[in-house]
């Protein structure tokens, strides 16, 4: 997706976020996080919006520091950024979501701003991550991660300068370092490009349009002149760095930095390899070391899915497979952490979503029953208890749910639709046709195009 500006949203959300600003004025700092909160929730790519919000959590914390941060530091955020690290691999948009939910309480979290980051490029979002990674660097200025990070936004919103600066202050720091000269490099190449080198060529000559015709094979075919160059650069890493660990098997740091380049190349076995050799030497996992090797797994997973052939014999069983292992991996898991944090709730609607998924509805039931207590995800666990229902035919309970659920949603979005929907075929398989009807056609009313809703409606008027 791409950033929005308040024209680029609908009326309903633009007169909601005027009221934000207008708490934000009168001080009601609460009131303003509230709303802004909602319409983030609707429109995540809204950056004005992203802005005041972040305002807001600042102003009510008098400035981002001191005791709001002292007691929301520590235990209290770890269940939230595991949640999120965890939602990085599939679903960044929901990342962001739980790293506000720790910025509402400590804006000046490091953590937070650096899951917002990563999250918000996954989603192409570069000047949502540049507000978090600003606020970051600042926090953190001797975490080079993030000045990485950083730079890596200000490449994709534009911003060459401010990107080389970045790498080529850090290019003082470790003049030895080849992955980071190669980047400097790529992000010089990518500025050249974008800020005019290209147009230039072009309007001068002509024979980049002549020859290439578009601009979109261009930078095709750049990208994959600096896929090749990086591939070789990291070829060459690894057989450094395996030299020297055979001279020194037990250095960690050399271990790690091996496996982060096997999993750069995609050889995910040799990654992972590396990283139970850290596991071995030290004894134990720690959090940032479970969160890699977690993600190292999933993305082995994705990436063999991505490279199946949909046309080759056996494919749709091996893909079942492979889809089978991943979310056996991500349930298990979620279990580990419902079980290390019981009363988080959001964990709970988490694993009731992947228990549903997989198939384990009377599971799912208790673990929506417990999340819909949280304000934040009542709604989706009404619906979801209402799909879970309707799945073991208790159709009765399942109305209930939609129904309750439908009464506390507001806005008329794709969820909303989605439920009136759900409720409709409930209410169908229990003999309320006319009931039924009646909620097809609160859908037609605002999107005749949704599923088969235009056929169902059209047809009760016409006789069929």
């Amino acid at each position: 997706m791409a950033e929005k500006t308040i024209s680029q949203i609908p009326r309903p959300l633009r007169e909601k976020y005027e009221k934000g600003k207008s708490a934000f004025e009168r001080h009601n700092y609460d009131y303003a996080i509230a709303i802004f909160n909602q319409v983030l929730e609707q429109e995540p790519a809204f950056y004005d919006c992203r802005e005041a919000l972040r305002a807001s959590q600042f102003k009510k914390a008098g400035g981002g520091g001191g005791f709001f941060k002292k007691i929301w530091s520590g235990a209290g955020s770890q269940p939230l950024l595991a949640r999120g690290q965890l939602a990085l691999m599939k679903e960044p948009v929901d990342a962001l979501k739980i790293a506000e939910q720790i910025l509402n309480s400590d804006p000046s979290s490091a953590a937070a701003h650096k899951l917002l980051g990563e999250a918000a490029m996954l989603a192409d979002l570069p000047k949502t991550a540049i507000l978090s990674l600003e606020i970051a660097t600042k926090n953190s200025p001797k975490d080079e991660d993030i000045k990485k990070n950083l730079a890596r936004a200000y490449s994709a919103a534009g911003e060459g300068d401010k990107a080389e600066a970045i790498f080529a202050e850090l290019m003082r720091l470790h003049p030895g370092d080849l992955r980071l000269d190669q980047e400097l490099k790529d992000i010089s190449a990518k500025k050249t490009l974008t800020e005019g080198g290209y147009e230039a060529l072009s309007d001068v000559t002509g024979s980049y349009r002549d020859i290439l015709k578009d601009k979109d094979q261009a930078v095709a075919m750049e990208q994959e002149s600096r896929q090749v160059k990086t591939e070789d650069l990291a070829k060459k890493e690894i057989a450094k760095y395996e030299q020297q660990l055979a001279k020194e098997p037990n250095n960690l740091k050399l271990l790690r930095n091996v496996a982060e380049l096997y999993a750069q190349q995609n050889d995910f076995d040799k990654a992972l390899e590396a990283y139970q050799r850290i596991v071995t030497q030290e004894g134990n996992t720690d959090a940032s070391l479970q969160k890699v090797i977690a993600e190292t797994t999933v993305k082995k997973l994705n990436h063999a899915i991505a490279q199946l052939d949909p046309k080759a014999p056996g494919s749709a069983e091996k893909l079942k497979q492979l889809e089978g292992e991943r979310d056996a991996f991500l349930l298990a898991d979620c279990e580990q952490r419902a079980e290390k944090y019981p009363n988080d709730l959001l964990i709970r609607f988490d694993l009731g979503k992947l228990y549903f998924q997989t198939g384990k509805i009377r599971e799912a039931i208790q673990e929506f029953q417990k999340a819909q207590n949280n304000p934040s995800k009542r709604i989706q666990s009404l619906s979801y208890l209402g799909q879970c229902f309707a799945q073991r035919g208790m159709n009765d309970m399942a109305a209930r749910s939609l129904q309750n659920a439908l009464k506390e949603k507001p806005i008329f979005d794709d969820e909303k639709k989605e439920m009136i929907y759900s409720l409709a075929i409930v209410l169908d398989k229990m003999g309320k046709k006319e009931e039924a009807m009646d909620q097809y056609k609160l859908i037609y009313e605002v999107d005749s195009g949704y599923k088969d809703v235009a056929d169902k409606v059209e047809k009760s008027y016409s006789g069929g």
